[in-house]
């Protein structure tokens, strides 16, 4: 057993989702040669970063993320801080040889994305980015099912990703809780928020994307900062919609909005083909919808495919419990967390890398270049 030391930068949503993750890898993955440690946690705040270490298990803290660098007892650091922070970590990280692996979306724009990758790739240390969302069982089978060329021609390719929570007007921006609204921090809204992880899933299912026509909105244009108490203008897109071509001749449409009222979490895609169609819906995330042409009379409908069979025909459901029971959100982490651990022990990249990631900022970017300037975009 060969340990992988980790310092976690970041102990709030995805610091918490990332640790779980970690601590269930060596239960239900045993044969894995690499064994996750929780080295160290950090955050910049002494007594929350102390609390989060001693609620999850990690051996020390720091507040100062340039400390954890500087420590030979770290070989790997994930990067769980604000968007803004993502490449000077992750630049640095590189630097001191230690692994990276990144939350999404990987950086604020594509230019400092491909930096970043050039960095991991130059010096050769692993790198992966959480677009966690691949690792869920029916999106795996979804993938399997059209790679078997069972839907045939793909014609179309549609996606959400909906949600209400900063609907009021009251909901400040900036600060710990509130970063994701604050332009600096951020470097967008929906669009590297929720879009990049339906463009990721979209890359990976159906192929590149090479023209983009798109539309974003800022219903709130001010909000109170919560660092300064003062109404601020609002930077970011709290709604965007957008039409695109994929090299493969398919179309493609996406939408995203923050001011969906009763959605919590909607994500949804359909892929449309030749001979069959298949859907999924991550409020119902253990099921893979399918309609086969093929077909024929009283029984031809959409099929739901109950995605739970641990006997070697669903992915990862294996490492679980017996069919018919159903995972969560936080197995698709698990699951990204075991395969990180196998491409170490198989000295292979583990997708997406840092490089895959650049092509969805590419897409983000053209996306928003496309609504700012009212015309279709290539990527």
């Amino acid at each position: 057993m060969t340990q992988m030391r980790l310092g976690m930068i970041g102990y709030g949503f995805m610091g918490r989702a990332h640790t779980n993750a970690f601590k269930r890898v060596p239960d239900f993955f045993p044969e894995l040669k690499y064994k996750p440690v929780l080295q160290a946690a950090c955050g910049r705040n002494q007594e929350k970063v102390d609390a989060f270490a001693a609620q999850w298990g990690y051996a020390s803290t720091e507040t100062d993320w340039r400390k954890l660098l500087e420590r030979d007892d770290i070989d790997a650091v994930d990067i769980c801080a604000p968007n803004d922070r993502h490449k000077e970590i992750a630049l640095a990280a590189a630097a001191h040889g230690k692994m990276v692996l990144c939350e999404k979306p990987l950086a604020m724009n594509t230019a400092d994305g491909i930096e970043m990758a050039d960095a991991v790739e130059k010096v050769g240390v692993a790198n992966t980015v959480w677009y966690n969302y691949r690792r869920v069982p029916a999106v795996m089978l979804a993938k399997q099912i059209i790679e078997s060329g069972k839907l045939g021609r793909i014609y179309h390719y549609r996606a959400n990703f909906l949600q209400d929570w900063c609907i009021s007007e009251e909901v400040p921006q900036g600060g710990a809780s509130n970063w994701r609204l604050a332009i600096d921090e951020a470097g967008s809204g929906v669009t590297g928020d929720l879009l990049a992880h339906c463009i990721d899933t979209a890359l990976w299912l159906n192929g590149s994307i090479s023209q983009v026509s798109g539309m974003s909105e800022t219903f709130v244009k001010e909000r109170v900062h919560v660092e300064t108490g003062e109404l601020t203008p609002v930077g970011i897109d709290d709604a965007c919609a957008f039409l695109c071509r994929f090299d493969n001749g398919s179309l493609g449409l996406f939408e995203s909005s923050r001011y969906a009222c009763g959605h919590k979490a909607l994500y949804t895609f359909e892929i449309n083909g030749a001979n069959a169609s298949i859907r999924w819906d991550l409020h119902d995330l253990h099921r893979l919808e399918f309609f086969d042409k093929a077909d024929q009379g009283a029984l031809r409908g959409w099929r739901t495919i109950h995605v739970s069979d641990h006997g070697g025909d669903h992915p990862y459901m294996g490492r679980w419990w017996v069919p018919g029971l159903q995972i969560g959100y936080e197995h698709s982490f698990v699951h990204q967390a075991a395969d990180f651990m196998a491409s170490l022990e198989k000295n292979e990249p583990c997708s997406p890398t840092f490089r895959e990631a650049v092509e969805t900022q590419k897409v983000c970017e053209a996306v928003l270049n496309s609504a700012a300037n009212e015309a279709w975009m290539k990527v």
